[in-house]
């Protein structure tokens, strides 16, 4: 089972790419988020018309997140649980059907919490507390799961071209990387440090200042799995040449691959 998160900063002006990227790489499933759509007007009919299963949680011209999956499946929800006042469409979960294994999968945007201090770093770690109740939740299941997307958390200085830079920044706060460690200790694998170590490696490059080309990134999207989804993992990866196509996200999509 190959599944890849990719934030698309914008289904309708990333269509093209979008679909050009599901025909070459050809994820199971795929987790998207920034939709920016609500769901009537999500371009369902293309991306089924590819074979997968469509589910979104949108909101109109921000957030919002997807579930494409070729793989059948179950016991889809909307919205991590914890604040019925929250509207922003930020988390999708559904338990995807594999040959040997089904896997609970969740796709996240996590807020980007900037300025910081201020309301929206608040409700950023506000929304990792929630995030942290749902990943106990997950683990008492039992089931393989894993929580996947764009956590907008830099976890470490070598996930930083420049970390300098991004010292007061909502992503590399230590209250935010302290919330993020906080649900790792819980018995969480960050599945592509389990794999690769040391710098270089980023997920985002900003559309100013020529960051894409002088390799100025970040590495911000992540795949969480818990120890019985860990146990079938056999790599994680970085697709990082999707960034240098024609009319690119900002993100790109990162990988991994479960038995099951």
């Amino acid at each position: 089972m190959k599944i890849a998160t990719f934030n698309i900063n914008g289904i309708k002006a990333r269509l093209p790419a979008l679909t050009d990227w599901l025909r070459d790489s050809a994820p199971d499933v795929a987790l998207l988020q920034e939709i920016k759509s609500v769901d009537e007007a999500f371009p369902r009919e293309e991306l089924e018309d590819l074979g997968y299963t469509v589910e979104t949680h949108g909101q109109k011209g921000f957030n919002g997140v997807a579930i494409l999956s070729k793989l059948p499946l179950e016991d889809v929800t909307r919205g991590l649980p914890g604040d019925d006042s929250d509207e922003q469409a930020r988390w999708i979960e559904a338990t995807v059907i594999g040959d040997t294994q089904a896997v609970r999968v969740c796709g996240l945007y996590l807020p980007n919490g900037n300025p910081a201090p201020g309301p929206k770093y608040d409700y950023k770690l506000d929304w990792m507390k929630r995030l942290e109740a749902r990943a106990r939740d997950l683990l008492a299941d039992e089931m393989p799961a894993l929580m996947a997307g764009d956590y907008n958390i830099i976890p470490q200085a070598e996930d930083a071209a420049k970390p300098e830079q991004w010292t007061e920044d909502a992503l590399f706060r230590p209250e935010s990387r302290t919330a993020f460690r906080r649900i790792l200790n819980l018995g969480f694998t960050e599945a592509f440090r389990a794999r690769t170590h040391g710098g270089g490696h980023y997920s985002f490059w900003d559309y100013q200042a020529g960051a894409w080309e002088r390799n100025n990134g970040i590495r911000i999207d992540h795949f969480l799995l818990s120890p019985a989804c860990a146990d079938m993992m056999t790599d994680c990866w970085i697709e990082s040449a999707v960034r240098g196509r024609e009319k690119p996200s900002d993100h790109v999509p990162v990988w991994v691959s479960l038995t099951a």
